[in-house]
């Protein structure tokens, strides 16, 4: 089957919001994919399948096509490979996006000896891994682990083109888990009130800093990147670049 050609086409429907015509397209695929006995990209399929079910908070479908990908690998006897280490982080994501860290946790631990392997330094996969997994561990109050695992996500997307975007991700996540730290009662007293405030407000401005580059293609990339910030801009109390990046994911969108 054409895979190629489906991917390209869900990639612009994604980009566009058009997420109804992306589901559509996914269960015709899988079909197909299923009727032909192509279970490599059935797998592929399943993968994007957990992105966008869990993208539009549909957790029944999201967990059935992170067990139906998970089984596939076990078939497929892929577990030492790339497309293992992926599907892993997929289905890792989707457990904690519904709540699940400690189920997720063991499957990004699995994914990370797996990329750590067999991907270059600077692949922009690693920084992925390494950023979901500290929200992971965030969530399981494992904070030295969390900012341990943003660090390596850092130094991951210096090394990557247009890394800023992903980079900025993470300065961001790195507030919460200094904004969590300062909230919690067994480590608040390790700074305080201006220290905390400090800390949060240095990753807040390198977040800002880092979707302010030039550089980077204002894309429908950008527009899911800025989407993800924007809330935490709010958050912190960054409103002026709350709003400068709502009217730029506008633009971006109106010119697409």
């Amino acid at each position: 089957m054409d895979l190629e050609r489906a991917l390209q086409k869900l990639d612009r429907l994604v980009e566009t919001h058009d997420f109804d015509g992306a589901k559509e397209l996914l269960k015709y695929w899988v079909s197909e994919a299923q009727s032909q006995g192509d279970l490599r990209a059935e797998l592929s399929l399943r993968n994007e399948c957990m992105g966008l079910y869990r993208k539009c908070a549909e957790k029944e479908n999201a967990y059935q096509n992170a067990e139906k990908a998970l089984s596939l690998v076990d078939k497929l006897d892929m577990d030492d490979t790339i497309t293992a280490g992926t599907t892993y982080v997929n289905a890792a994501t989707v457990y904690k996006a519904f709540g699940e860290a400690h189920r997720s946790i063991p499957l990004f631990e699995k994914a990370q000896a797996i990329y750590e392997k067999l991907l270059k330094e600077g692949d922009g996969r690693l920084g992925g891994l390494y950023n979901n997994m500290g929200l992971a561990l965030l969530d399981e109050k494992r904070y030295e682990e969390a900012l341990q695992a943003y660090e390596k996500a850092l130094s991951v997307m210096e090394k990557v083109e247009h890394g800023n975007l992903e980079r900025g991700i993470t300065f961001l996540n790195m507030a919460d888990v200094y904004d969590r730290m300062k909230n919690d009662e067994a480590r608040k007293d390790s700074h305080n009130d201006e220290g905390w405030e400090a800390l949060i407000t240095g990753c807040v401005d390198k977040a800002v800093e880092c979707l302010e580059d030039e550089s980077l293609p204002r894309d429908g990339y950008y527009v899911f990147v800025a989407e993800k910030c924007i809330p935490s801009f709010d958050y912190y109390g960054y409103f002026m670049e709350k709003a400068i990046l709502e009217e730029r994911v506008k633009d971006i969108l109106a010119s697409m």
